[in-house]
């Protein structure tokens, strides 16, 4: 649990703690009647993401995980650190951006709270045999309304992966959990947030439905 507080009437934050860490995340408007607790994966500091790398890894070494995966971009500082504190070497992402090595990419569509347009998860063809038969863990940094990473589960089982955990520093709301259905009791997390709707006293009330 956390709680909104503000400092001017344009900048809002949400405290809340992940894992053994408190921090506090800047509240944005995603719409008039929508508001967000943005964690931003790449801000948070080399400390921070260490030690939630290293409790997450702790939730997901039971799952004898083979090599993890996330989805680019704010999961790869997590997946970097959640490798790490395995015990693995190497890594697979997801990727949302066309590279020129992915022109022959194993694609997967997929539509985020955070984006307007519906967009594609690209998978390396030539880092198949990375996961193909392996126990892997998809791991990201906030799963929202679930999407994300059902089209990560989807492609990766397309290809022969066995995803054996979903880990990620914070859910948000519950909406993922309908999204997902049987494969949401995979999902470990290390905190959870609500999204947020303005209320009548032009403050924001919190929403743990979606």
């Amino acid at each position: 649990m956390g709680s909104v507080c503000s400092t001017t009437v344009e900048r809002r934050t949400y405290a809340v703690k992940i894992g053994s860490q408190r921090v506090s995340l800047p509240v944005v408007a995603l719409s008039p009647a929508l508001s967000l607790a943005l964690l931003i994966t790449v801000d948070m500091g080399v400390q921070f993401m260490s030690r939630a790398g290293e409790e997450l890894a702790d939730l997901l070494k039971p799952h004898d995980v083979d090599i993890v995966a996330t989805v680019a971009t704010m999961g790869i500082p997590l997946a970097v650190e959640v490798t790490r504190h395995l015990g693995l070497d190497q890594y697979v992402i997801l990727h949302k951006t066309p590279k020129i090595h992915l022109a022959d990419a194993v694609s997967e569509s997929v539509r985020s709270i955070t984006t307007d347009a519906e967009q594609r998860l690209l998978f390396d063809r030539a880092r198949i045999g990375d996961v193909a038969g392996k126990r892997v863990a998809i791991v990201d940094d906030v799963i929202s309304t679930g999407a994300s990473t059902g089209a990560a589960l989807r492609l990766l089982r397309r290809i022969g992966a066995n995803v054996v955990a979903i880990g990620t520093l914070v859910t948000e709301a519950s909406v993922w959990q309908s999204s997902l259905g049987d494969d949401a009791a995979m999902v470990q997390s290390l905190g959870v947030i609500p999204v947020f709707h303005p209320d009548e006293s032009g403050g924001l009330s919190e929403d743990w439905r979606g």
